[in-house]
């Protein structure tokens, strides 16, 4: 019976909308899920975004949620696209209000046209008269399915998803794949109750509810092979595969899952085969300060050591992060950013780190960044920063933003490792014996790089002293004019080596184009998306460019060469990428870039990128 209802989702009772019913727009809207925080309705709600990915369309979930308690307003979107965009959409086409604080709000921001599904009580079609209105009884429907009222709030969620797929199409099959998927064996009679509840949802729907909007899901062939997984999880599994030994960390919205998961895997798989003792250690320190402490220390005792935090926690490891650089010491920092300064928006997300983490610390310091932004590349590029750390001996930041952290992506599967775990220049007692010792800070090579021991190599010229302060190439004591100036110099001329061993940024040129794109990290969707908005609405050709890494290599010259304007994308209010690009360019590739800036702690779009483009072009 309730197939035959998704086969056809117009069967329904009494019209609740006054609209007529315009064109189909098929696999191409974002849903909008309003709640409460604690509700459980992150669960409904993956369930659904996972239900249409394993249609084969395309999507992607992003969740707005408070900082504090529960009780608070939540927002989920769900953006479908059969074109495979995958950023935030601006509009919500298609909404679902279970919040009785937020629900007259939420409807009176939707654009005409729109649908809404809402709890019958709250009588929101009285509030205008251009929507698509679908009022459901929900509690009574959930006391129907679920005796224990301890739990209806709980299984109330499912019944929107049950109204949700009858009157969008959503093959009931996958619905109960996806949420025994979610459950797991082990719940599988709280599964049941819960699949009760979708059913009685969609049963409703189908005999109560006309289908009056154009939205509706189509089987496609879009999602195959691929899987849905989150960029902290993402990075953890790198980290893991990269061989980290040593992880130090504070928790701190929003890099504490990443931590979390990383935990995991180790736990799982990193046990010695005969004694079954780690080979791996966790501290959770008692602050910022303490983790990164920590994480200098073992990377100075030949550990691959890591820690990760958010912006505020970057504040606070500033001293050492800035010892780190001084006595080249690799440690891998992953900063998942959110909105600051100060404690700023915790749960908002942000990419207000750019400068700060290229520049941390006082006194001359440049440190290596990487821009992940997509679940793979988080995977992929935790390995680099390890491998990097190592090579160069210097910290390596991977600057991924709450968005790409804790929200749900569409992804590729990850490609299994190939380069073997590189730990740079590495002297072996068997070295020392052939050479007769060592110098720890001179450049032998000529690219800035020098040699480094491990504690404990048993050789009596593997030792040395780590400082802070000022030293000569033998690591001794100094203060020097001539010692500090030449160790500062074989600093920068690390750095510059560097610039040529991080991934390469990725360009697409239009022929022709007047204009080019500048992004890094999670904006490249909103600046993909906004090159074919400016190209199907105004006929603007653009080209574009994503950064993948800081120092930035010779293709951003020739990229700002090639274009009489570059649009610069910020997600921050100062334009922090635009200020980082100007250090090192001419006055004639300054003069050709424009800023393009938001900061209002949702996920960036693409009609954000374009209007201020079109603005800017006086279009």
């Amino acid at each position: 019976m309730h197939a035959s209802h998704i086969e056809s989702p117009m069967t329904a009772a009494h019209d609740s909308s006054p609209l007529s019913r315009p064109p189909r727009v098929v696999n191409d809207f974002s849903i909008q899920v309003a709640t409460m925080n604690g509700s459980g309705s992150q669960t409904a709600n993956i369930v659904l975004m996972r239900s249409i990915f394993q249609m084969g369309v395309p999507v992607s979930g992003k969740n707005m949620f408070p900082s504090n308690i529960a009780g608070l307003p939540t927002w989920f979107t769900i953006r479908a696209s059969r074109d495979g965009y995958i950023g935030r959409k601006k509009e919500i086409d298609f909404c679902v209000a279970m919040n009785p604080e937020t629900a007259k709000e939420d409807a009176r921001k939707l654009d005409p046209g729109a649908a809404l599904v809402y709890d019958e009580p709250l009588k929101l079609n009285e509030l205008r008269s251009d929507l698509h209105f679908y009022p459901v009884p929900f509690d009574k429907l959930t006391a129907q399915v679920c005796p224990d009222a301890k739990l209806r709030k709980l299984v109330k969620n499912m019944v929107y998803d049950g109204v949700v797929a009858h009157l969008l199409g959503i093959h009931l099959e996958e619905m109960r794949k996806a949420l025994f998927k979610q459950f797991g064996e082990r719940k599988r009679k709280a599964a049941e109750l819960n699949w009760n509840a979708v059913l009685a949802g969609q049963d409703y729907a189908a005999n109560n509810l006309r289908k009056t909007d154009p939205f509706a899901v189509e089987p496609m062939n879009r999602t195959a092979g691929k899987l849905i997984i989150d960029g902290n999880t993402a990075a953890a599994l790198g980290c893991m595969f990269a061989g980290v030994t040593v992880l130090t960390w504070y928790p701190i919205t929003p890099s504490s899952s990443l931590a979390e998961a990383l935990i995991a895997y180790l736990g799982r798989h990193r046990h010695d085969a005969e004694t079954g003792a780690a080979t791996y250690a966790v501290v959770q320190a008692e602050d910022e300060l303490a983790s990164i402490g920590m994480a200098v220390g073992a990377g100075w005792a030949g550990a691959r050591s890591m820690t990760c935090t958010s912006g505020p926690g970057i504040s606070l490891m500033s001293e050492f992060i800035g010892l780190a650089y001084f006595a080249e010491i690799p440690v891998v920092i992953i900063d998942v950013q959110r909105v600051g300064p100060s404690t700023g928006l915790p749960t908002r997300t942000m990419q207000g780190d750019v400068i700060s983490n290229a520049l941390v610390s006082h006194g001359d310091t440049l440190h290596p960044v990487l821009f992940p932004s997509n679940p793979e590349e988080c995977f992929s590029m935790a390995q680099d920063a390890f491998q990097i750390a190592e090579h160069f001996q210097t910290p390596v930041f991977v600057n991924m933003d709450l968005d790409l952290g804790m929200n749900n992506w569409m992804s590729e599967p990850f490609t299994y490792p190939e380069q073997p775990i590189a730990r740079g220049k590495v002297l072996s007692a068997a070295d020392l014996e052939r050479l007769g010792g060592f110098a720890r800070y001179k450049d032998v090579d000529g690219d800035g790089v020098p040699y480094r021991t491990i504690p404990g190599t048993r050789h009596s010229k593997a030792a040395y002293f780590t400082r802070g302060t000022g030293h000569t190439d033998a690591a001794s004591y100094s203060e020097r004019e001539d010692d500090w100036i030449n160790n500062m110099d074989r600093l920068a001329r690390k750095f510059e080596t560097l610039r040529g061993h991080l991934p390469a940024p990725e360009t697409e040129y239009a022929p022709g184009a007047a204009i080019g794109l500048v992004s890094t990290g999670t904006s490249r969707y909103a600046m993909e998306e906004s090159r074919d908005q400016l190209n199907r609405e105004c006929g603007i050709s653009a080209s574009l460019l994503r950064l993948k890494a800081f120092p930035f290599s010779d293709e951003l010259g020739e990229f700002i060469d090639r274009h009489e304007r570059v649009y610069v994308i910020d997600q921050n209010r100062d334009g922090q990428l635009l200020w980082l690009m100007r250090l090192g360019y001419s006055a004639e590739r300054i003069a050709k870039l424009r800023s393009v800036r938001y900061y209002g702690g949702l996920p960036l779009d693409a009609r954000t990128v374009t209007d201020q483009i079109l603005k800017q072009e006086g279009r």
